[in-house]
This record gives structure tokens, sequence and C-alpha cells, in this order.
């Protein structure tokens, strides 16, 4: 059993003993947190909470807690059921609540779920917040609410159809291109929430076809829900035997998105937000950002319009932080993660689906051919364990002395930039681990980056 406890939630796998998973229990001490939290921001008035969830089996027992839990502190809820993490971050501030709570653990298997919390701006928690709800759920100051103050429920099932409409309102959305393109397009959506409202954007859109694999919300994953190529062959066939496009893949609750190219291979997750913002820098020249471990084809194609990159910490909160301190017309994450400042300051695979589309169809280009235009970047991911006694940090230290002559970025761990490829080392908060991503022109030269990196720390040892 495994329970995390982390700024922007509470992720764990359902049951076992409290504290040791997520538990009923554990479920009810954290949201009492939160929402003990929200009433300390907001004095002198009523509490609303926005909620929904993903699919998973453990979604209708998650939601009882939660929602019980906040009408017990005198909260209001509103329910929106089964949705999308995006939809939720927008339902947020189209209701004017106070926050938001998201029942999904995201790419996690079927066992796990979690607790995303959300700000009044429909925005992950700061570093600041997320540390007092954590310190708020060890202590003993949490009061709830006497029988006549209790909070109320109401159901709302219409965000979706809200949602969908602002994407179809932004600028550079081209109904009548995508229309004209005569698109046939394979949808994976893991029977999570993306088959309530993916298979409508797409038909809204003006797609031509729509091929649904996957696409009923019953918390039954047919295959690992992360969108990574080992667990893509499904859609791939598809796309092959009934002579697709392309295809497009989320993962549970649709802040990623994958594409497939039309002859079944992978346009790469790292090149969702690449691509996008390709078609972004076009119409909209600014400046773009993506964390530390993303593809460095996005500084790349940044520059080539004369536009300037910038890099965050990993983490959304972070990426979320930068694109508003600089800015940019657009940013996200190398895992498939577009946010799109137009539209809301979250990742959204619904909007990189209209913003791609879009693009592909003014391109005139097959969707393989639009990936060659990139350059073939790839992102090896290694780790290495370390005896529970190690001072990390001092071996992050040394990493960087023994680099010095190349350019390093200490704000997220170490991350060493080589005119051939670069090399970021990251440290885990719950683990004697060192995550080492790089990334290079081919998988042999990126593994050898890191191998590097590994020998020079086994030294150390």
């Amino acid at each position: 059993m495994t329970l995390i406890k982390s700024i922007s939630g509470i992720r764990g796998t359902i049951g076992g003993l409290a504290g040791t998973g997520l538990t009923p229990p554990d479920i009810v001490k954290f949201v009492s947190a939160f929402g003990q939290w929200a009433k300390n921001n907001n004095t002198g008035k009523r509490i609303v909470i926005t909620v929904g969830k993903d699919a998973r089996t453990s979604g209708d027992m998650t939601e009882r807690l939660v929602t019980g839990t906040l009408m017990g502190l005198g909260i209001d809820i509103i329910n929106l059921g089964y949705a999308t993490t995006p939809t939720v971050e927008i339902a947020i501030t189209e209701t004017y609540s106070d926050g938001g709570i998201i029942l999904t653990a995201s790419h996690n298997p079927e066992q796990w779920n979690a607790l995303k919390l959300l700000n009044e701006k429909g925005e992950f928690l700061t570093d600041t917040d997320g540390k007092e709800i954590l310190a708020m759920a060890e202590s003993n100051g949490i009061r709830y609410s006497e029988v006549h103050d209790l909070g109320n429920i109401t159901e709302r099932h219409d965000l979706n159809e809200i949602h969908i409409k602002k994407i179809l309102d932004l600028p550079l959305v081209d109904m009548d291109a995508i229309s004209e393109a005569q698109f046939r397009i394979a949808v994976d959506c893991v029977n999570s929430v993306g088959g309530l409202i993916i298979p409508a954007l797409l038909k809204k859109l003006g797609v031509n076809e729509v091929i649904e694999l996957f696409c009923t919300p019953n918390g039954e994953f047919p295959h690992n829900p992360e969108p990574l190529p080992e667990h893509l062959e499904a859609i791939s066939n598809t796309i092959v035997e009934q002579d697709a496009d392309f295809g497009l893949v989320v993962d549970p609750d649709v802040d990623r998105l994958a594409i497939i190219n039309e002859d079944g291979s992978m346009f790469g997750e790292e090149y969702t937000l690449v691509s996008v913002a390709d078609y972004i820098l076009q119409n909209t020249p600014g400046n773009t950002v993506s964390n530390l471990s993303s593809t460095r084809a996005l500084k790349e194609l940044t520059e080539s319009y004369n536009c300037r990159y910038y890099a965050a910490a990993v983490g959304e909160v972070n990426v979320v932080s930068k694109m508003k301190e600089i800015n940019a017309v657009i940013g996200g994450e190398g895992n498939g993660g577009v946010i799109y400042p137009l539209l809301h300051y979250g990742r959204d695979a619904l909007v990189g689906i209209a913003l791609f589309l879009t693009y592909l169809a003014k391109s005139r280009l097959k969707c393989s051919q639009l990936r060659s235009k990139y350059p073939r970047y790839v992102i090896s991911k290694n780790k290495i364990e370390l005896a529970p006694d190690t001072n990390i940090d001092n071996i992050l230290l040394s990493v960087k002395d023994a680099f010095r002559d190349f350019p390093v970025n200490t704000e997220d761990g170490v991350k060493i930039d080589m005119p051939d490829g670069w090399i970021h080392l990251r440290k885990s908060n719950t683990e004697p681990i060192i995550r080492i991503y790089s990334e290079a022109e081919d998988k042999q030269k990126a593994d050898e980056l890191a191998q590097k990196i590994i020998q020079k720390i086994n030294e150390m040892k």
C-alpha cells in the first residue's frame, strides 16, 4: 500500500491500514484540511468547492467521502460527477467557486486514486498553500459545522458543453478548415471520462469520422493508462487497419495528449506541445515555457521564430508560474501537457486537440510529415538507487562541479546542457533515488549520456 502526500494533492492506493494507503480516514483527514484552509482564506462568506472525478472504480466511494466531509465543514459543493481535470479547472472560475478537488490518479493504474487540490483560479496550489494544508491535516484545529449549518450539494451536468464552446470560440481554432480536411480519427480514451467529451468535441469541430476505442467510462482500463508507446498497440493497429488519418490518446483525466501517425508510428508525446506551439507562434509570436525535463526542440522552435524560450522547474504549478511571469503565449510539459493561457492556465488535452487539428488541416500534411519537420530527439529516463543515509544534495553539488565547463541550471536539481544533448538530475522527495533524464539525437546517445552521469555518481559513493 502507498500514500504520497505532496503540495499538489494526496495520491495513494485504495485500501490497507489508515496512513498506509488512500483509505477512508485518510480521505476525510486531507479533505478536512483543504476545506478548513479554504474557510480560513475566505472568512465572512459561504464557501463553495467544485468536485469532479474520473471514471476509475473507486471514484464513487471517494466522491461520497469527499462531499460528505465538505458538507460537514459547512461548505457547499458543486458536483460535476464525471469530468476531466481541465473541465473542473474551468468550472471553478465559471461557477465562482473558492476551490476544487479532482478525484483522479491521472495516469496511475486502477488501484490508485488521488485528491488533486485547486485554488479559486482553478490552478494547482502554491508550495506555501500546499504545505499549510499538509500541516493542518496533522493538527487538531479543524472545526466542523453544527447541524443547521451543514453544506449542500448542487449537481451540474453542463460543464462539458461549456468547456467545448470555450474551445470552439478561440480565434485560432478553425472549424471550417477541420471540416474541409475530412479527417478520420481514431481515439483511445482508456474507458475514462475522455470518452464522454472527446468524441463530442471532435464532432463539433467538424471531424468527418471518429473511430472510438475504449470510450465507455466504466473505469476498466484496457491497458496501462499512461499514454506511452508500449501501451498503445491497439490504437496503432486500428489506425492502419481502418485507414485512419491519425490517432489521439489521452490519460484517464484528459490532461495529457499523445498523437499516433497514419502509419501507426508514434508522433511522440514530447512533440504534442512542440507542434501546437509551432502553430501558435506562427500566428501569435511570443514567449514559450516548458519544464527542465522536456525536449530542447521547443527551445529551438521558439528561437526560429525570433522569440524567447524559458525553462521552469518540473511540475505544472511551476510551469504556470513561469508562464505568467514572462507572459508566455503557450507552454506546458513534455508528457503531452498543453497549457494555452487564452483558455485557462492548466494542462488541457482538449484544447491541444483543437489546435493540433487546425494546424494539421491548414498545413495539408500527413501527420507523419508534420512530425518530420521537427528534430528527432530521444529522451532516456533512468534512476540510481542510493543508500538511505546518502547525502544526495552533496552528490548533486559534486556533479555540478564535475561538469562546470558546461552550462548548468540548478533551479530544480542539476541540469547540464551539452552540445550533443542534456542531462537532468532530480532527487526524489520520498526515497533515496536520483532520477536521471537525458536527451540526444538517438536513444543510444541519450543512454550514453545517462550512463556517464551514473558512472560519475557511483565513483562518488
